[in-house]
């Protein structure tokens, strides 16, 4: 078996011309120069002859070259598909300049994306949805309160409707009548006053949700216009109206239809609404004292407590009472029956009994049988003309609870409906002056005149006669 020796080439063994960085030179075989013998000659390691090209064609590196040079450049100086290196000096005012990935990622892009953000119209957001007022009851906790120094004196059922504008009228009576509502620990009655400084329990309560500010619907503009056919004297302060008969002046059971519920369309922008001052019968038309503020509210409230307000009725009642001017003085106590309440005359001391007092005049008769009577009450009972009138045997006609003559008649072509009319009010106004309004002869009260023959413009006694 034959060994094979493989000789190794020193470096001095190497040829020269590999030495001096050139390849050496080596034959083809035949069959690779037979492939290629249509092939351009042989190449040369050390040169290469130049390439010759048409007119129109200039070299691959001229050529992008100078498109390189047409190429716009953006801020950063640098163009689409290539790589142009700045100046030194520019180099090193960068590398002074230089900032994290995080704030470069965050400063602006190149101009081309710019420029295309730019002409992009912003998407307008939809509209927020506005929110729907609240309907439903708010309930309320048990809570304390202490009365302020403004609501001293203030009335049970005035406090509660200065306090919640929401709580109807009804509610509060019940809660009252109920004994759910206590004064330092006691109970309490509506018509009892409050002094300053004294703890209130209130217990849940149910109230309805304030109306938001806004548009009136349809019926709510219809109410409101009601109540301006009904003024007849308004400021920013003090509102009057002429109440038709046949409209209560607050709920009761089965009531939908009332001038306090009415008032609700008058609410200002923080929810309060003008505020009754005193009641008249849901029978009896004329003046209806309201106020539209809490300040007067209070001024005038103080003015019917302090019995410096002045009101005049005009009534329609049965025969000529005698003498034609008097003064009536009893006690009146409430009677509560299950369906309807009505004014007793009581005995001084009788559990209940309050003092009411009242002046009345004659202004004309009709052949005895009828007489138009003038009326003022000095004090604010309940049915106090009504049940007066009736006492001294003259009850006022069309009256349901306290006409009580037997064998009487209705002469022909009055209708038999109470025929009593609040005609005026005087009172102090709570900025200075006088609050003075009349109201006119109802519809079926000025049928009644006309009939009898009633002259509504004569003299008053009553309604003429000096202040005491």
């Amino acid at each position: 078996m034959s060994r094979r020796i493989k000789r190794t080439q020193t470096r001095s063994d190497r040829p020269t011309d590999r030495r001096n960085g050139e390849r050496p030179k080596t034959e083809r075989p035949k069959s690779e120069a037979a492939r290629s013998s249509g092939a351009p000659a042989k190449r040369e390691s050390a040169k290469r002859e130049p390439v010759k090209r048409t007119e129109g064609e200039r070299p691959r590196r001229e050529r992008f070259a100078g498109e390189r040079d047409a190429a716009p450049r953006s801020e950063f100086g640098r163009g689409k598909g290539e790589r142009v290196r700045a100046p030194r000096a520019e180099r090193e005012d960068r590398r002074e300049t230089f900032e994290p990935r995080g704030k470069r990622a965050a400063a602006a892009k190149p101009a081309r994306f710019g420029s295309e953000r730019s002409e992009r119209k912003p998407v307008a957001a939809p509209p927020p949805k506005k929110p729907e007022p609240e309907t439903a009851v708010l309930p309320t906790k048990v809570q304390t309160v202490v009365v302020t120094a403004d609501e001293n004196n203030m009335r049970v059922d005035r406090f509660l409707e200065a306090r919640f504008p929401g709580l109807s009228f009804s509610h509060i009576q019940r809660i009252v009548r109920k004994g759910e509502l206590r004064v330092d620990g006691k109970r309490a009655d509506s018509k009892d006053r409050l002094e300053e400084g004294q703890t209130v329990r209130i217990p849940p309560l149910k109230l309805d949700a304030p109306k938001v500010a806004g548009v009136l619907s349809d019926a709510e503009q219809k109410t409101l216009d009601s109540l301006k056919a009904m003024t007849l004297y308004e400021d920013d302060d003090v509102l009057v109206l002429n109440k038709p008969a046949g409209l209560a002046v607050q709920g009761g059971s089965g009531m939908t239809r009332h001038i306090d519920q009415m008032l609700e369309v008058m609410r200002d922008a923080k929810g309060q609404k003008p505020r009754l001052v005193h009641r008249i019968d849901r029978e009896t038309s004329g003046c209806l004292l309201i106020a539209k503020t809490r300040f007067a509210a209070t001024h005038l409230t103080g003015a019917f407590r302090h019995r410096s307000a002045r009101k005049v009725y005009w009534a329609l009642v049965a025969g000529v009472p005698k003498p034609k001017q008097g003064r009536i003085s009893t006690y009146l106590a409430k009677d509560e029956g299950e369906d309807d309440t009505i004014m007793r005359v009581a005995a001084h001391g009788d559990e209940g009994a309050s003092h009411a007092v009242t002046y009345y005049a004659v202004v004309e008769a009709s052949a005895n049988k009828l007489a138009w009577v003038s009326l003022k009450p000095v004090t604010g009972r309940t049915h106090q003309l009504r049940a007066h009138m009736a006492h001294i045997g003259h009850p006022i006609v069309g009256d349901p609870k306290y006409f009580n003559i037997e064998n009487w008649s209705l002469p022909g072509g009055l209708q038999n409906r109470l025929h009593l009319l609040a005609r005026r009010i005087v009172i102090p106004h709570p900025r200075g002056g006088v609050i003075d309004a009349t109201a006119p002869l109802p519809p079926h009260m000025l049928q009644s005149w006309n009939l009898l023959g009633l002259e509504h413009d004569r003299f008053d006694p009553i309604e003429n006669a000096p202040e005491e």
